[in-house]
């Protein structure tokens, strides 16, 4: 069931899920560049073991509030922020936090995929080498786990010492999927991860990000309605830095229940 309550201040939606099925919660929170407000007054609670979308015009605030799900807005020094988000229940900008932690338990994946000047299995290792010295049959057997759950283990395993560069786009996205999965997320953000691949290449993550929910939280940014809707459990519209609706998947594409959202999902608002 959804609940929204509509303020003067932007908006607020709580779907009904019991904090032992919450995996992110965002109370109130608001983050402005300077002197612009790029995200308002927003609450939500993000599912565990699902996927939820976000999804508005550009410039909606659905990739500002993504990046802010593991505080990759703290190097900005014009930001400020009120409210908070809370993952399992614990305040990710507590002074307890430790933010490497929080970006190993948060992973994000970009559009572009950026896999490192290395080889393969180097990319899917570098983050257990970061972790400290662990034994090499310990770190195969990891990279081997991440390659198969990013659905790439039977196109690379012949050539794990090549150059990452030398795979294609789709490959190459895979593989920082990989990259993340090896150090044990709990959370997978998901920035536009399929906007810069061909079809083929699109329908594999697609595929994946549908495979891996079983293990993980996802959270998907994307202007791709269709997509939205194959692959997310649960879909959150936003507009002008404020969340306008937010229900299951199924229900907000076929019967929103407000007519800003309808007029996004069939085109009649860019």
């Amino acid at each position: 069931m959804t609940v929204m309550q509509h303020t003067a201040h932007g908006s607020r939606a709580l779907i009904d899920f019991s904090p032992q099925a919450t995996s992110l919660e965002v109370r109130d929170f608001g983050l402005r560049y300077g002197d612009k407000t790029a995200l308002s007054n927003l609450t939500l609670r993000v599912p565990r073991h699902r996927v939820t979308a976000f999804i508005g015009p550009s410039g909606c605030g659905k990739s500002t509030l993504l990046r802010a799900l593991n505080r990759l807005h703290d190097l900005n020094e014009t930001v400020t922020r009120e409210g908070s988000i809370h993952l399992e229940g614990q305040d990710i900008h507590a002074s307890s936090m430790v933010v490497a932690e929080l970006r190993r338990r948060v992973g994000m994946v970009f559009q572009v995929p950026n896999p490192f000047p290395m080889s393969i299995y180097d990319n899917v290792a570098f983050g257990l080498r970061l972790q400290g010295h662990l034994p090499k049959r310990q770190v195969d057997d990891v990279v081997e786990w991440a390659l198969q759950s990013a659905a790439l283990w039977d196109e690379v395993k012949d050539r794990l010492r090549a150059s990452a560069w030398s795979l294609s786009g789709g490959q190459q996205q895979r593989l920082v999927i990989a990259r993340t999965l090896a150090v044990g997320p709990e959370v997978l953000l998901l920035d536009e991860p399929a906007s810069a691949l061909d079809p083929i290449s699109s329908l594999k993550v697609e595929e994946l990000i549908r495979n891996l929910k079983s293990t993980l939280t996802l959270v998907l940014v994307t202007h791709n309605m269709q997509q939205a809707a194959r692959v997310s459990d649960y879909t959150a519209f936003l507009q002008d830095g404020e969340l306008v609706e937010y229900g299951p998947t199924d229900t907000l594409f076929t019967n929103p229940r407000l007519a800003r959202t309808e007029n996004y999902i069939t085109g009649r608002m860019a």
